[in-house]
């Protein structure tokens, strides 16, 4: 595979070798490389808010994340993941429980005080605007969606620096350094946010599977501290907001499935407690 030439300034920059095929992602490109015999990731961003994000994993300092070994404007260099084990894997072999108490624990390290300012963040508030007027004009469980979103929003709990995007692919196997982030997004507000998204993965099929989001609401709020009722309410927001993402951007044969997700968490927190 040929490899694109962006690299080039960095390889020789930071005197790296490659060591395997690249990858173009929709936000960044990926070089496997090593560095004095040691593996690690270089990557580009194409988005600003994959730059954003690469100031919060030198924030993280290699706790909960994946350690940064160099930073410098589009650029990032990332201890690399040479663990087997896969969470998405674990979920489709009948591990799912076990998948999200691990991704808990990545979550809750991702979370804890740091005893330093972070850097700039956006408000959670922020990434919910695009719900509002798609539930106004779609209405359904959209609108219950927004309604729990707003909810939320207006009276957050347990402010933290967010990952903003967790799921089964983004805590990855670093073997003898556990189970570490990657690929976070800048933002900032509950930290239950961040749980949510764990109900829309690893796939629909298993999201979907009878009775599977109520008992891992029971596992995730045990897990992770939470209220059971309160990420209830972000799944549903949650999943609102990851509808009106697939309807914007066209890819129609996701939103049903998302938003039945929405659904079922709406079911599980009853009449009288949305």
């Amino acid at each position: 595979m040929t490899r694109p030439q962006a690299f080039d300034a960095w390889l020789a920059r930071w005197s790296l070798e490659p060591d395997g095929d690249p990858c173009t992602t929709h936000s960044s490109l990926l070089l496997p490389v090593r560095r004095d015999g040691k593996a690690a990731m270089l990557k580009i961003s194409t988005e600003s808010e994959e730059r954003w994000g690469a100031g919060l994993m030198v924030w993280w300092d290699g706790v909960g994340a994946a350690r940064v070994l160099e930073h410098e404007g589009d650029a990032i260099l990332l201890e690399r993941a040479l663990g087997t084990r896969s969470l998405a894997g674990m979920a489709r072999a009948g591990q799912d429980d076990e998948a999200s108490r691990i991704i808990c624990r990545t979550v809750a390290a991702l979370h804890a005080p740091r005893g330093k300012p972070a850097p700039a963040l956006v408000p959670l508030a922020e990434r919910f605007r695009a719900l509002e007027p798609v539930a106004a004009r779609l209405g359904g469980i959209l609108t219950r969606s927004a309604g729990a979103a707003r909810a939320l929003l207006a009276e957050p709990r347990d402010v933290v620096p967010l990952h903003g995007d967790i799921h089964h692919g983004n805590v990855l196997d670093f073997g003898e350094r556990g189970w570490l982030a990657i690929d976070p997004k800048r933002l900032e507000g509950e930290r239950g946010f961040d749980y949510a998204n764990l109900f829309c993965n690893p796939d629909h099929a298993i999201a979907l599977a009878p009775g599977r989001l109520a008992r891992q609401a029971d596992i995730v709020a045990r897990a992770a501290g939470l209220e059971r009722q309160r990420l209830l309410q972000w799944i549903l927001a949650w999943a609102g907001l990851s509808a009106t993402w697939l309807i914007e951007d066209g890819e129609d044969e996701l939103v049903a499935p998302t938003l039945r997700i929405a659904e079922l968490a709406e079911a599980e927190l009853g009449p009288d407690r949305r």
